[in-house]
């Protein structure tokens, strides 16, 4: 996502030291994602109207080639050379934008009854020291469709990162961090509703955005963008998703056994893809290129975004912006 929303402000953790975290030393020997990051993952809602469903990255990566400024510096990406790929490269679509392929839609990939899609999660563990552990669960998908305003609609964009951050305290969930374009939202973990002790959210219709409950979450511009929300399919990201723990020290991965397709795919997928700090989708366009159009600094199409690398996994408050971080108590 790319408009900035963020509706946190600045409140202190009352349950333990942020300092404590600063010096964390994590430990480097994990094999599993924990149980209890598992039992107190999220499950979130699709929107029933979605047509941009979750995507498997190993299907994205087939599809684009990596460019700086238009011009291709590899005829293909793959899971073992993305890492050598710079921070100003973008991983762009083979084929044009205004054709919507497949591929973009991920129709195959919408939750079954059960929450399952074929399309793995990410799911990343960082200790932090003082028994906490921050869980990430990451939902990507191929293509961002954009909100709409006087007719005409903003933000489209390839490739898209959304994430979902429980802090745990003594294996016990206390704060969720929901991210939502730019910006995001923390709670006390109690105050969501729950399905089966679980959190239970809700993600917006084409923009992916992640939101505490159902209906419409106005964003952008003097609020002339509209999230919509319901109870669409859920997603339950622990029935298939690839695991990593990540050491903030020494800014690595290791991998901590995924389950299902993404299980078994990240065997060979490595880590090394965690690390490529560059844009999962095009460069913004030149209007009138793929139908571009601008108003003021606001067009029809934007940027890819980065990847888990910079979403501030380290982060000692529990929002991904840490300055002017309130975690609300009720939703």
């Amino acid at each position: 996502m790319r408009h900035p929303i963020c509706y946190v402000s600045f409140l202190a953790l009352l349950t333990y030291s942020t300092t404590s975290i600063a010096k964390s030393h994590p430990s480097k020997n994990h094999r599993f994602i924990p149980e209890f990051a598992l039992q107190f993952a999220p499950l979130s809602h699709l929107w029933s109207q979605e047509k941009w469903f979750p995507s498997d990255v190993a299907t994205h990566l087939v599809h684009v080639v990596p460019e700086v400024n238009f011009t291709a510096v590899s005829s293909s990406v793959t899971f073992k050379n993305i890492k050598h790929f710079g921070s100003d490269v973008f991983l762009t679509s083979q084929d044009p934008v205004e054709d919507q392929p497949s591929w973009m839609h991920s129709f195959e990939n919408k939750p079954n009854d059960i929450g399952f899609t074929k399309a793995p999660a990410t799911i990343i563990c960082v200790e932090k020291g003082d028994d906490i552990i921050d869980a990430f669960y990451f939902h990507f998908y191929s293509f961002d469709e954009g909100n709409t305003a006087q007719g005409l609609e903003f933000s489209d964009h390839i490739g898209d990162w959304e994430h979902i951050m429980v802090r745990f305290v003594n294996e016990s969930p206390s704060v969720i961090y929901l991210s939502a374009h730019s910006g995001g939202f923390a709670f006390n973990y109690s105050a969501l509703n729950m399905t089966k002790g679980r959190a239970t959210t809700f993600i917006a219709g084409g923009t992916h955005a992640n939101y505490a409950d159902p209906g419409s979450h106005l964003h952008g511009p003097m609020n002339l963008l509209n999230d919509r929300t319901d109870n669409g399919p859920i997603w339950d990201v622990t029935l298939n998703f690839r695991g990593y723990w990540f050491d903030n020290a020494t800014q690595t991965f290791s991998v901590g056994r995924g389950v299902n397709v993404g299980g078994k795919e990240e065997i060979d997928d490595g880590t090394g893809w965690l690390e490529f700090k560059g844009m999962w989708g095009d460069q913004q366009y030149p209007v009138p290129e793929h139908g571009q159009f601008c108003v003021m600094d606001n067009c029809h199409f934007t940027d890819g975004p980065t990847g888990p690398i910079a979403k501030n996994l380290g982060r000692v408050e529990v929002c991904e912006h840490e300055a002017n971080c309130t975690i609300l108590m009720s939703v």
